[in-house]
Formats: structure tokens, sequence, C-alpha cells
């Protein structure tokens, strides 16, 4: 039987999203200790790597062979050796590779600890000048323009400054699906986040296209926060059953966390839209 005391421990460590100065001490640190630095691309983490001069082994982790990797990381782990999980910028598992190898590790029950540092949504959001009370982390939203249209109608409602992250070839696409879905609310883009060509543009959803049009290309990943709904709804029955059927049938909430979310949104009482809810699926 696998003694666990001398198991190893995998670490997620974030690395800078641009400057490499954005780094903390702690992180080099367990760098250069572990016996194994996972990465999403070693040609990219190289030029992190050797910067601080850390030579410590470093393989692959990335989006197509995770799953494969996990059995030889545990292996390892179990062997007694500690491992770094780092992705090409940021905080690994936050919109990249990284959640189900620490979900695996867990459950055999190796010791998984955060190495904290960088991260696009909370930087941005920082200097948004929006909300950040309360915020709502999106991420990537589908690339399929129907499912994209029913994502966005179903955030609509939320109440909390929403976080998108999105390529530089479809930024405009989801900024105007935006401007049509939710109206022209406040919002804020940040690109090349940290980097030599660092660019905030704060405004209505329109001025920010419009800002986005008047350039020749746009360069940089880019994460666009948007104000929530800040209107009162008032709402008749047929439209809040009309509201939960098309809820019912596009996420994945369960009973309860859909009435939370819809309760919420048109400030009803939950035990309202619970009872509603059990009613229509009957």
């Amino acid at each position: 039987m696998d003694d666990k005391t001398t198991f190893g421990t995998l670490y997620i460590v974030a690395t800078p999203i641009g400057n490499l100065e954005d780094i903390t001490f702690r992180a080099i640190n367990i760098l250069k200790q572990v016996d194994i630095i996972a990465a999403e691309d070693t040609r990219h983490s190289r030029k992190l790597l050797s910067h601080y001069n850390i030579d410590t082994k470093l393989i692959s982790c990335h989006e197509h062979n995770e799953i494969k990797k996990i059995p030889q990381l545990i292996t390892e782990l179990k062997k007694g050796k500690s491992i770094a999980l780092i992705s090409d910028a940021g905080t690994p598992s936050i919109s990249d590779p990284g959640y189900k190898l620490v979900r695996t590790v867990s459950k055999e029950h190796i010791k998984v600890i955060p190495i904290p540092g960088c991260n696009a949504a909370i930087a941005g959001l920082s200097v948004s000048g929006l909300p950040t009370d309360s915020f709502l982390f999106i991420g990537f939203m589908p690339k399929k323009k129907q499912k994209l249209k029913q994502n966005l109608k179903n955030l609509k409602i939320q109440k909390e400054t929403l976080i998108f992250y999105e390529s530089p070839r479809r930024i405009k696409s989801l900024v105007k699906n935006l401007t049509t879905i939710f109206g022209d609310r406040q919002a804020c883009l940040a690109r090349e986040i940290t980097k030599l060509h660092e660019e905030y543009i704060r405004g209505s959803l329109t001025h920010i296209l419009k800002k986005l049009e008047e350039k020749e290309s746009i360069k940089g990943e880019c994460s666009l926060f948007v104000q929530g709904d800040t209107q009162e709804k008032k709402i008749d029955e047929e439209e809040l059953k009309t509201i939960i059927l098309e809820q019912i049938s596009t996420t994945n909430l369960g009973t309860s966390g859909l009435a939370k979310e819809i309760s919420k949104g048109f400030n009803l009482p939950r035990k309202q839209i619970y009872e509603m809810i059990l009613k229509l699926t009957i």
C-alpha cells in the first residue's frame, strides 16, 4: 500500500502574463526546487526559465495530451517527486489546461498547492473602473454563433460585472453581439496586459467597438469587462414561465441553482421560482 507521507506535491504555479518581472520570489524558488515542471508549451516556458536560470526538467502538459500525461505524473508524485504545473501565462487551470490533472491528483490524496500570482481577469478588473464587489468570470465563449447568442441571452440578467476572454480575431464580433443582446452597457477592454503595447479602452460597448474598428489590425489576447444588468425588472407570470422553460433547456444548473439565479436576476422570492420550476418540469 502506498505511503501517502512519502508522496510528492503538485504545485500550481502562476507565471507572468507578459512582463517577466511579474513573478513572485516563491514561484521562482518552487520552480527551482521541484523535480519536474509540466508546461503548456515547453518552447514558450524555456524563455521564462532561462531568464531566471532555472534548469529543472521540463515536460509538456497541454490541452491535447493532459489526459494521457496524468498517469505518468501521478506515478512520479507517488515516487515522492514534486511537480510544478505552469501554463503559457497566468494561473494554470483558469481557461488553461490543469483542472483535470488537479481533480485526478487530489482524488489520489496527493497534496495540491497553489503558488498564486498573475491572472489577467483580476488584473484587468482592478483597473476596469467597473464594480468589483461582485463579478462573474465567463472566460472564452462558444465559437458557434447560435450557442454564443443563447449563452449571452442567459447572461443578460446577471447583475455582476462579467469577465470575458477572447481572441483578437473574434473580439469585434463578441462586442457586436453583446451590444445587440445586452444594450449599450459600460465596459472595459484590456489588451496585452503588462506587455509593451498594453491598452485599456473604457466606455460604452459602442465606443469600444468604434475604437476597435479604427485599428488596422488587433493583436494580443483580450479581456473584456462588462457591467452587469442595473435595471429593475417587472415581469408577469407568463413571461416568467417562458424564461424558466428557456433556461431549463439551455443550462446545466439544478432546480435549486436555477431558482437562485432567476430569483436574483428578477428580485423575486426564491421559493416562488423553485415551486414554479417544479410545476413546469413535472
